[in-house]
C-alpha cells in the first residue's frame, strides 16, 4: 500500500510540475508529426516533437473525425513565442505565446492563422481578442481616410475623429488588460500611429505612414526580438510600403528602407541577425545589387568577432553563380592547349554544361542536346564532365565533336564544381558573349526554349 501511495504521489508531482500544449485539428491529418520550436531572434530552436493522433469530436450531436497532438513542457520552460509546425509534406505552422500556463487551441490545418481559437491560455486569448478588435477598428478608420484620398471634396472629419477615438479606446483597454503580461509589448507595438486629422493627398498619406511606421517599435525589447513580430513588420515596410514599378527607383527605395530599419537597431548582435535575414529575403528575387550592398555597407562593417565566415562564404558561393553575375573563370587543357573560359571568343552565347557519364539523365539529355545545337553556330558549348576516371568520358566525347570538353576529376569535390556549387547533373549555365550568366534553366525543355529565343 505504501508503495502505491508513493507511486501516486510521484505521478501527481510530475503532472503538476509540467505544462501542456494541446492542438486540435478540425480536419484530420493521418500518420504525421508536430514539431515544437522556440523562436529566438531569426531562428527556430527545436524543443520537441510528437505524433499527431486520430480522434473524434461531437459537434451538434454528430461525431466528426479530428486530429490531436500534445506537448508536455517542464516547469522550467522559458516564456516566449513558440511555433508548432505540422505536416511533413506541405508544412504549415502556428505561433503562440507560452508564459507558464497550459495552452490549448483548435484550428483548421489548411488555414491556421484565420481559424485558430485558443480554448485555454489567457495570454493568447487576450492577444487574439485584441488583434480581432483592433483590426476592424483600424480598418474602419483606414476606409474613411482612403475615401477622402479618392475624393478630396468629401467632408468626413467628424467620422474620422470618431473612428480614431474608437481605435485609441481599444488600444488603451487592451494595454490595461495586459498589464504585467508577456503579450503587452506586442500590443504596444501593434498600434499604427494614425494621423490626428485626415491627410489630403496619397503622397502625404504614404509619406506619413513610412515616417511613423516604427514609432511604437522597441527594437531592443527581447520579447519582440524573440518572435516573428519584428521580422513580419520589417518585411511589410521594406517590400510593400517601399514599392515602385520603376526598376531604378525601386533600388533606391530598397536602400532607403534598409537603412531606416538598420538605423533603428542599436544591439549589434541583433543587427547582425537582421542583416542576415534581409540578405536571405532578397535571394529569391536575385537582387544582387542590394545583396552586395547589405554585405559591403553593413555586414562587413560589423565587429570581426561577430561576422560568420561560413555564412559569408556560403552566400558568396551561391551568389557567384546567380543570374547577372560573370561566370567564375576556370582553365583546362584540351589537345595539349590550355584553355580559359573568360578567354573564349567567337560566339554570341556560351552554354556551360556540367554533366557525368555516371548520370542516367545526362546520358539521355546530352546526346539530344548535341543534336539540337549541331547546326547552331552562334552558341558554343563547354561540356564539363564530372568523373571518377576518364575511361567512359574519352569514348563519349568522340560522339560530340566541335564542343569544348573538360574533364573534372573528383566529381562533386572537383574545384570548379565546388566553385559553381554543383550537387547534381545535368546543370546548365547560359552565358552571353562577356561570360555573364543570363540563364540557369533546370528542365531540358526549358533549356531548349531559352536557347531558341537567343
Amino acid at each position: 500500500m505504501k508503495k502505491y501511495c508513493l507511486l501516486l504521489l510521484f505521478a501527481v508531482t510530475c503532472t503538476y510540475g509540467q505544462f501542456s500544449v494541446n492542438g486540435i485539428l478540425t480536419k484530420p491529418i493521418k500518420n504525421d508529426w508536430a514539431i515544437l520550436y522556440k523562436i529566438e531572434s531569426n531562428r527556430e530552436v527545436f524543443v520537441a516533437n510528437t505524433s499527431i493522433k486520430m480522434d473524434s469530436l461531437f459537434v451538434n450531436g454528430v461525431q466528426k473525425p479530428i486530429s490531436t497532438f500534445e506537448f508536455l513542457l517542464p516547469n522550467e520552460t522559458e516564456s516566449g513565442t513558440y511555433r508548432v509546425t505540422y505536416r511533413l509534406k506541405g508544412a504549415r505552422f502556428i505561433d503562440f505565446i507560452f508564459n507558464k500556463e497550459n495552452v490549448r487551441f483548435q484550428l483548421q490545418p489548411d488555414a491556421p492563422d484565420a481559424t485558430i481559437n485558443f480554448i485555454e491560455s489567457s495570454e493568447n486569448q487576450i492577444y487574439k481578442a485584441y488583434q480581432n478588435e483592433i483590426f476592424f477598428k483600424q480598418q474602419k478608420l483606414d476606409s474613411i481616410q482612403i475615401a477622402v484620398l479618392r475624393n478630396n471634396v468629401l467632408d468626413l472629419n467628424t467620422d474620422y475623429k470618431k473612428a480614431l477615438k474608437e481605435v485609441n479606446t481599444v488600444q488603451k483597454e487592451f494595454l490595461a488588460r495586459s498589464q504585467g503580461m508577456y503579450i503587452q509589448p506586442f500590443i504596444r507595438a501593434s498600434l499604427k500611429k494614425n494621423a490626428l486629422d485626415i491627410l489630403k493627398t496619397p503622397q502625404e498619406y504614404l509619406t506619413y505612414i513610412k515616417e511613423t511606421y516604427f514609432d511604437h517599435f522597441d527594437f531592443s525589447d527581447p520579447t519582440l526580438i524573440n518572435s516573428s513580430f519584428l521580422n513580419n513588420r520589417v518585411l511589410e515596410f521594406v517590400f510593400y510600403l517601399n514599392y515602385s514599378d520603376d526598376e531604378k527607383q525601386q533600388l533606391e527605395l530598397y536602400r532607403e528602407a534598409i537603412d531606416t530599419v538598420l538605423s533603428k537597431i542599436k544591439d549589434i548582435r541583433y543587427k547582425k541577425e537582421m542583416i542576415a535575414f534581409l540578405i536571405e529575403q532578397f535571394e529569391p528575387t536575385n537582387q544582387l545589387n542590394i545583396i552586395d550592398e547589405l554585405f559591403t555597407s553593413y555586414y562587413n562593417k560589423l565587429p570581426l568577432e561577430l561576422q560568420d565566415s561560413e555564412f559569408v562564404a556560403e552566400k558568396m558561393k551561391l551568389f557567384n553563380t546567380a543570374i547577372g553575375r560573370t561566370a567564375p573563370d576556370f582553365t583546362w587543357t584540351e589537345n595539349v592547349v590550355t584553355q580559359q573560359l573568360h578567354a573564349l571568343q567567337g560566339a554570341e552565347n556560351y552554354l556551360l554544361v556540367f554533366w557525368s557519364t555516371a548520370c542516367s539523365h545526362c546520358l539521355r539529355e546530352i546526346p539530344e542536346l548535341y543534336k539540337f545545337l549541331k547546326d547552331v553556330e552562334k552558341i558554343k558549348v563547354i561540356a564539363f564532365s564530372l568523373e571518377d576516371d576518364a575511361i567512359q568520358w574519352e569514348e563519349m566525347k568522340k560522339d560530340m565533336p566541335n564542343w569544348q570538353h573538360v574533364l573534372g576529376l573528383g566529381r562533386w569535390e572537383n574545384e570548379t564544381a565546388r566553385k559553381y556549387t554543383i550537387f547534381s547533373t545535368p546543370n546548365y549555365f547560359i552565358l552571353d558573349k562577356d561570360k555573364k550568366i543570363i540563364g540557369r534553366p533546370v528542365l531540358f525543355e526549358d533549356l531548349k526554349t531559352f536557347l531558341e529565343q537567343l
